[in-house]
C-alpha cells in the first residue's frame, strides 16, 4: 500500500512567518509524506492547489500565506480571491484544499508582531494537519 501523501504550498511573501505553518504541519504529518511547493505570493496559491489536487497523488492540499494590509486596501480582495479560489480548486478536483491563508487586521513588521505571527502560524499548521487527517478519514468512511 502506498503511503498517503499531502501537498503543502507556501507563499514566499513573509516567508519567515509563513514557513512556520509548514513546521507546525510537520509536527503532525511526517515530512516523508509531504511534498512542499513554493509560490511567489498568496494570489498564486489557488492555481497550483488546483493543479496539484487534480494529479490524484494527494490526500489533501494545504495552502499557506500571510496577506497583510499594505495601506492600499488591496489585502481585502486578495484574501477573498485566495480563499474563494482555494475552495473552488478543491471542489473542482474533488480533493480537500485547506487554507492557512491568514489576513491579520493589525500586522506591523515589528519584532513583536513577527514573533506573534510566527508562533500563530505553527499552531495553524498543526490545525491544518489535523483537519487534513480528519477530512480524509471521514471521506474514506463514506466510501466504505
Amino acid at each position: 500500500m502506498t503511503p498517503t501523501r499531502y501537498a503543502f504550498i507556501k507563499a514566499n511573501w513573509h516567508a519567515s512567518i509563513v514557513d512556520q505553518a509548514l513546521a507546525g504541519f510537520l509536527q503532525i504529518i511526517a515530512e516523508d509524506q509531504t511534498d512542499v511547493f513554493d509560490v511567489p505570493g498568496a494570489f498564486e496559491l489557488p492555481l497550483l492547489a488546483r493543479d496539484l489536487a487534480r494529479t490524484g497523488r494527494y490526500e489533501a492540499v494545504i495552502a499557506a500565506a500571510l496577506i497583510v494590509d499594505g495601506g492600499i486596501y488591496r489585502h481585502d480582495f486578495v484574501a477573498s480571491a485566495v480563499v474563494n479560489g482555494l475552495m473552488q480548486a478543491g471542489l473542482e478536483a474533488n480533493v480537500p484544499v485547506l487554507s492557512v491563508a491568514l489576513t491579520p487586521h493589525h500586522f506591523q513588521e515589528t519584532e513583536h508582531h513577527i514573533a506573534i505571527y510566527r508562533e500563530h502560524f505553527v499552531v495553524k499548521g498543526r490545525e491544518a494537519a489535523e483537519a487534513a487527517l480528519k477530512i480524509s478519514e471521514t471521506r474514506r468512511a463514506l466510501v466504505g
